[in-house]
């Protein structure tokens, strides 16, 4: 039995961190989900960049949207929710059959929102419309003006992926968001099962202090985060406050495990996977992290639900002068910043391919 099958046996979903049309077109996305047990996918303007940029696969949609006027978001959104949508039916069936607890994916609302609450809320509601599918996440990012987004998005009853989150006190704050949603939702007499999940990043913790720390402390602050997360994430599920909310038939908000591929040459390439197994909890993985991890990756028990060594290991970070709060603060606004780097980037591309591919045939006809 291949690992990836195991983790899914073991109740984690495995979602791919990556799309592109030619994983659409070329049936490469169905055959991982048949073959590797994928359930669902994310995305981010990073990923939707490279794609654009490094293939010729949208260049004629691209041609034919800004010949008819379209430019930068607008067009960006249509050809993102033209993938994504299609993904979305893939997916359909094992959404369905999971009583939507799986089978989602995942488009990112503008980065350049990342401060602006009002902005966000409408840009959610839009993009969700536009969507018109039942397992499609808008992602929201879980800083000081997103919560507000998130609680706002899960009112309105829009599915939410919280993003860039980095420690046990952002998740907290983004659970109590989504629940404060659900009890709008339950009060105003609307149906409580709105999709969420919240999306903890693990390898960037240390990308971060790689060079900071001594050499047997490193790659393990991340994973050490994360287990204190998962304690946390078990104690909500199990408090009065999330079963009253479970009664009147509200869904789990999963806890995700996101930036999960190894960064350091020098350790495993399926590090991240092999230490985060744990029931009820989503790891989105990239491509080649997937692909090592199903040709050699070992599943070797479940995360332990009160956190494990986490704290041990914790306070000797501590000890090596690492403050896992200030850290955790730097790490959300430097990822905030490198999304909006990364739509930046994207709205450029989108922009030299649309000025080239049109001015290639002006006229509109055949090259």
């Amino acid at each position: 039995m291949k690992a990836t099958q195991q983790l899914h046996d073991l109740g984690q979903s495995l979602w791919l961190d990556n799309i592109t049309r030619g994983l659409l077109t070329s049936g490469t996305l169905g055959r991982y989900s048949s073959e590797l047990s994928v359930t669902g996918l994310t995305s981010n303007p990073t990923i939707f960049d490279q794609a654009i940029r490094n293939a010729g696969f949208y260049d004629a949609a691209i041609r034919e949207k800004a010949l008819a006027g379209k430019s930068g978001e607008v067009l960006f959104f249509e050809l993102a929710l033209e993938d994504l949508t299609q993904a979305a039916d893939l997916f359909r069936p094992i959404h369905d059959a999971s009583g939507g607890d799986d089978g989602w994916v995942s488009l990112e609302v503008s980065p350049l929102l990342a401060d602006d609450t009002a902005g966000t809320k409408k840009a959610v509601v839009r993009l969700h419309t536009q969507a018109k599918r039942p397992n499609l996440f808008i992602k929201i990012p879980g800083t000081r003006a997103g919560v507000p987004a998130i609680e706002e998005a899960i009112f309105a009853g829009v599915p939410v992926n919280v993003t860039l989150l980095f420690s046990c006190e952002h998740y907290i704050a983004a659970a109590e968001a989504y629940m404060r949603g659900i009890e709008r939702r339950i009060a105003a007499g609307l149906d409580a099962a709105v999709g969420s999940v919240a999306s903890l990043f693990v390898s960037r913790w240390d990308v971060a202090i790689k060079d900071k720390v001594p050499k047997e402390l490193r790659n393990r602050l991340g994973i050490a985060i994360a287990k204190r997360t998962y304690k946390t994430y078990c104690e909500l599920l199990a408090s009065p406050r999330w079963q009253k909310l479970a009664g009147a038939g509200a869904r789990p908000q999963r806890l995700l495990w996101a930036s999960t591929g190894t960064k350091d040459p020098d350790a495993s390439d399926t590090l991240y996977l092999e230490a985060l197994a744990a029931p009820d909890t989503v790891n989105t993985i990239p491509e080649k992290t997937l692909l090592a991890f199903a040709e050699h990756g070992k599943v070797k028990g479940a995360l332990p639900a009160d956190g494990g060594d986490a704290e041990e290991v914790l306070a000797e970070f501590a000890r090596a002068g690492v403050d896992d709060a200030a850290l955790a603060a730097a790490l959300q606004r430097e990822g905030a910043q490198s999304f909006a780097k990364s739509w930046n980037d994207l709205m450029d591309c989108i922009a030299s391919k649309s000025a080239a591919l049109t001015q290639a045939d002006p006229g509109g006809g055949k090259a």
